[in-house]
């Protein structure tokens, strides 16, 4: 893959080729989902909005009007009208893998996750080089407490691109996640180790720092 998304494969269309012929969309962005722990801690896991790798696409292009198009009416909070112009084009294109992602990131804001799950599971099956959606596949199993899950799907976009900051900083989170999790059992099981009230405290303040820092100075 040469810096961009793949075209359908079912089609046998080209790979996105050199920057030097692209024209750039508005910068990224990153969303981000707040979760609550067992304890009544917040985090947040950062979702991709839309792949980086796409960011630059040819300005011949007939499609770059269309993901801009989503694009815009996501970021002006018009989810329905924005899935609406997805599925449209997805009716034309039905395995463009840009339009599907999209349709995935407003599925996942929208709180239909189910389909959403859906839409990133595909993708990583089929463009598994892509971290993307393993990475907001992550997120996914993360607001459902599925930690394991979560992490596994981290590891896979890391595999992919080792350089991708947001899966880095959301498997720190995972890992926070788990760390509370196990010092809470050995907790129950081991209620006088004096280590591990300390521990914990250290977990809730990675988690929510601004609760931890309010508590500490009740």
């Amino acid at each position: 893959m040469f810096g961009g998304w793949p075209t359908d494969r079912s089609s046998g269309g080209p790979w996105l080729q050199s920057a030097a012929v692209y024209s750039p969309l508005p910068a990224p962005r990153v969303w981000r989902s707040r979760l609550l722990t067992p304890n009544g801690f917040s985090i947040f896991f950062r979702w991709q909005h839309h792949v980086a790798a796409v960011l630059l696409l040819l300005a011949a292009s007939a499609r770059a009007d269309t993901y801009a198009d989503i694009q815009a009416l996501v970021r002006d909070g018009r989810p329905a009208q924005a899935l609406e112009r997805a599925e449209q084009a997805l009716a034309e294109q039905p395995r463009d893998p840009q339009l599907r992602f999209l349709r995935g990131v407003i599925l996942s804001q929208a709180g239909r996750t189910d389909e959403a799950l859906a839409v990133f599971t595909g993708l990583t099956q089929e463009y598994p080089e892509l971290p993307e959606p393993h990475n907001n596949l992550a997120v996914i199993h993360a607001q459902r407490g599925e930690l394991d899950k979560a992490r596994s799907a981290l590891e896979e976009a890391l595999r992919a691109n080792p350089g991708y900051a947001v899966a880095h900083e959301n498997l720190g989170d995972i890992h926070v996640r788990l760390a509370g999790r196990s010092y809470r059992r050995a907790a129950q099981l081991e209620a006088g180790n004096a280590a591990l009230p300390r521990k914990l405290s250290l977990v809730a303040e990675l988690l929510e720092p601004k609760r931890a820092a309010e508590s500490a100075g009740r």
